[in-house]
């Protein structure tokens, strides 16, 4: 799944939009590396994001095509 999808799926960025300009701007990675918007991502991915002043890194533990808003959290786990 490309990377600007996963990120609005699982609700860590609300619209696909700005997770698409997030990664044009350079704010996300995936295993360190600069991500485009269709990076591919799989279970086991690390994922960093830079919101402002602060940042968030998470491990990708599943990649279904579409998810309820209640089971969302379920598709990552954050790592400090």
């Amino acid at each position: 799944m490309r990377i600007d999808k996963y990120l609005k799926v699982s609700r860590l960025i609300k619209r696909r939009s700005v997770a698409k300009d997030a990664c044009d701007q350079g704010r996300v990675t995936v295993n360190d590396k600069t991500a485009k918007a269709g990076t591919d991502v799989e279970p086991g991915d690390i994922i960093h994001i830079e919101f402002g002043n602060s940042s968030l890194t998470v491990r990708v533990l599943a990649v279904p095509e579409t998810v309820r808003k209640d089971d969302a959290a379920d598709m990552y786990e954050a790592v400090d």
